[in-house]
């Protein structure tokens, strides 16, 4: 049973299953949220594992859902998917339309703690707490059974959400995330405004930062596009976070994917890949 606190927008059969639109009122970012969930066939007779998308900059919850392909996958292995907005919207803030890399479509996935932003920005917390909680309540999911996966920004976002949370994120993988962002211009300009000019600060967001404590220890698999406009800008720095990974033994797929750009091209490649990953942890049969 759907709680009155979600209106559902839409609904859409899918490869025997319902992708589904919602918004809600969220407590966290003090303003109306949306999100897109898609529940496989088997969601209709019992709990099934849940995984997580995060998006890029510029993104909706609509990119992932239409583009990447991923409905087919999650069908086959019976795994509920789940994609947030990428931001607060309409807050009021004044200039959060005013750029497409900070503000609105550009929460970057970290809780603000600076003027004007941190009264509605706390993507994290939205994430991580408040978002699984509203899906384990409304919809047949295994709460254990959880992980998180997304693109760019959202790749940066999958990643510290796991580091941070071992414990919540049984898998977790990337399409050419952000990788390092406090040394990239994107990650500088977006922390310095979200989290302010203490740069020691920021390491609390950064992926190549948080691996050398976090003890994560299952696999981690990203997948980067060697044409990748934004990797040839220094915007993306897989290097640093492979590096970082070996040295504290993190394991790590970092796959260079030859031709390959930043679009949902690349992205619905290797979507399968992504699915065998994540089904490995979230699929196994419990002891």
């Amino acid at each position: 049973m759907i709680s009155n606190s979600l209106k559902l927008k839409s609904e859409t059969r899918c490869f025997g299953g319902k992708v589904a639109y919602y918004s809600h009122q969220s407590e966290c970012c003090n303003s109306e949220m949306n999100f897109a969930v898609f529940l496989p066939p088997q969601a209709e007779i019992k709990t099934v594992p849940v995984l997580y998308y995060l998006s890029g900059l510029t993104c909706t919850e609509e990119n992932f859902t239409v583009k990447a392909g991923a409905q087919k996958y999650a069908a086959e292995y019976g795994i509920m998917l789940v994609a947030p907005d990428t931001s607060p919207r309409d807050t009021g803030i004044l200039g959060e339309d005013e750029d497409w890399d900070l503000g609105t479509g550009a929460g970057f996935y970290v809780d603000a703690t600076e003027n004007p932003w941190h009264n509605h920005y706390q993507m994290y917390s939205y994430v991580v707490e408040e978002l699984p909680n509203l899906i384990a309540t409304n919809f047949p999911v295994i709460p254990e059974k959880q992980g998180i996966f997304g693109h760019s920004m959202g790749g940066h976002g999958a990643l510290i959400c796991a580091l941070k949370n071992p414990e919540k994120y049984v898998s977790v993988s990337a399409f050419a995330p952000i990788a390092a962002p406090m040394r990239c211009p994107w990650g500088e300009k977006a922390f310095s405004n979200y989290l302010g000019k203490n740069r020691e600060s920021w390491r609390n967001y950064d992926a190549s930062e948080l691996v050398k404590k976090a003890n994560y220890n299952r696999l981690i698999l990203i997948d980067q596009g060697t044409k990748d406009n934004f990797l040839a800008r220094g915007q993306l720095l897989p290097d640093v976070f492979a590096e970082a990974c070996q040295e504290v033994g993190q394991p790590l797929k970092l796959r260079y994917q030859e031709d390959y750009d930043h679009s949902y091209f690349f992205i619905a490649t290797f979507m399968a890949d992504h699915f065998q990953h994540h089904s490995e942890f979230l699929c196994e049969e419990k002891n």
